[in-house]
């Protein structure tokens, strides 16, 4: 459990990787001025043990700063100004540490095994304590927490969701008449009319506290004009956001775990640590393997950070996906890098396919995980359209990919056209198209220089668009 003492980390293999300690950097100016502190010469009285790594980093001023980090959090702290977490100190200091052997143990490095000193104790004390306190909560350094409280005037917040069901209500109406006014007007004058009448209409949602329907406003904005058979795409966006409206204005009627998915798709999202979520069905304890751990920029000017974690019980097979998000220079409330296995209970929001999670109580630190198991092309298109079923407006949905190979593209020449990347089984039976929306960036081409031609198992979200590669092993994890 949290707050008993670990074993060190040194001696039982549990080392980071250097990929584990890059996925946990904020940014990529972090990492690359981590990097430059990953060397001996700045560190002195560095160390591991009790599931923590720490050091002292001579810096430009007179003062050293003390860096600190709780591997079993993990949670990061350092004497220094930075306002990120973790800042270039702890990234570097963890970089020092993944970067040496450490097979036996003590092997005369500069990060060496041993008792915590007075600084670091204390500090990990506290935080154990604070968790054995607020069981399943956040950690108090380098994320969010939350508390308990209940609500302190259940009459008020039940009167305060009457009316956002009221405002919301009225906002699916309204944009039942604009795409209502959009067929008759026909869809191929939709280009005419320009993005302003869309982002007039996102605005309304927004002001309607329908968060949901304004995203799906804005996507359907982007569609006109963006290439060949852009009216046949719209046409589809607008049967699915028509189809959401009708299921928000008859809630009433719907099975609840469909109830349930609607307003998640609106963005009425329900609380997983409420009174519903004691139920046995939707808090499960697994061995949890990390799959992926992905950071996006999000809302004007990327002030807004989401933090997406995919993870599968080891014992139940299920997929979970938590979310977060942070504001810039924030922590966010949970850092998983792919590989690990975390000993949990996770607590399923509700919906009628459901894949969100709140963490909660954990059995034990995150330990290295191994390669999943995955299946091939044809079960995994079935696993999506399986899905599709209960989640009409499901983009994706989260599989591993067992012995598949990398396929690049080929661009068109006279006579024939052009392909995409794909993702074959080695017994080249069946393939999945890669989503185009992958090939700009260099991960395909990694993961082609992975492969070598041969088999791989690859961790991503297979789509409408095609398959989305986030994570192979080599034999470690590697992000895309």
């Amino acid at each position: 459990m949290d707050g008993e003492k670990t074993p060190n980390p040194r001696a039982q293999g549990e080392r980071w990787t250097t990929e584990q300690v890059l996925a946990v950097a904020p940014d990529a100016a972090s990492r690359k001025a981590g990097g430059k502190l990953a060397t001996p010469g700045p560190w002195s009285e560095a160390g591991a043990g009790d599931g923590a790594v720490w050091g002292v980093c001579k810096g430009s001023g007179s003062t050293p700063y003390r860096a600190m980090v709780d591997t079993t959090g993990p949670a990061f702290k350092c004497s220094c100004p930075s306002r990120k977490f973790p800042c270039k100190h702890a990234l570097g200091l963890l970089l020092l540490w993944a970067g040496e052997d450490g097979s036996d143990g003590d092997d005369g490095g500069v990060v060496t095994g041993g008792e915590p000193p007075l600084w670091v104790a204390e500090w990990l004390s506290g935080r154990r304590e604070h968790r054995e306190d607020r069981p399943g909560k956040g950690d108090k350094d380098g994320g969010k927490d939350k508390g308990s409280k209940g609500l302190a005037d259940p009459e008020g917040a039940r009167r305060r969701a009457e009316r956002r069901a009221q405002r919301v209500g009225a906002g699916a109406e309204e944009l039942e008449r604009r795409l209502a006014d959009l067929l008759r007007s026909g869809l191929a004058a939709a280009d005419r009319a320009g993005y302003g009448s869309w982002d007039e209409t996102a605005a309304r949602m927004v002001d309607a506290q329908a968060p949901g329907l304004a995203a799906r406003v804005r996507e359907l904005g982007s569609i006109p004009g963006s290439g060949a058979d852009w009216p046949s795409r719209l046409l589809e966006e607008c049967a699915l956001l028509h189809l959401l409206d009708e299921g928000l204005l008859g809630i009433e009627r719907l099975p609840e775990p469909l109830a349930a998915t609607v307003r998640s798709r609106v963005g009425l999202t329900t609380d997983a640590s409420g009174p519903a979520a004691a139920s046995e069905e939707r808090t499960v304890r697994d061995r949890w393997l990390v799959l992926s751990q992905q950071d996006r920029e999000e809302g004007p000017q990327g002030k807004l950070t989401t933090r997406r974690i995919w993870m599968r019980g080891e014992r139940t097979g299920r997929m979970a996906l938590h979310l977060s998000f942070a504001g810039p220079g924030r922590a966010h409330d949970l850092a998983l890098p792919p590989g690990l296995v975390l000993d949990a209970d996770l607590t399923y929001y509700p919906g009628a396919r459901p894949l969100r999670v709140a963490v909660g109580e954990r059995y034990a630190p995150a330990a290295p995980g191994g390669v999943p198991a995955g299946c091939g092309a044809d079960a995994a298109l079935a696993a999506y359209g399986d899905a599709l079923r209960d989640d009409p407006w499901l983009d994706s949905w989260p599989v591993v990919l067992a012995d598949v190979v990398p396929i690049p593209g080929r661009p068109p020449t006279p006579g024939r056209p052009g392909t995409g990347w794909q993702l074959a089984d080695a017994d080249g039976e069946s393939a999945l198209p890669v989503d185009p929306r992958c090939e700009g960036g260099a991960g395909l081409w990694q993961l082609a220089a992975i492969s070598g031609g041969g088999p791989l198992t690859v961790f991503g979200e297979c789509g409408h668009r095609g398959f989305v590669p986030l994570t192979t092993w080599d034999p470690a994890p590697v992000a895309l």
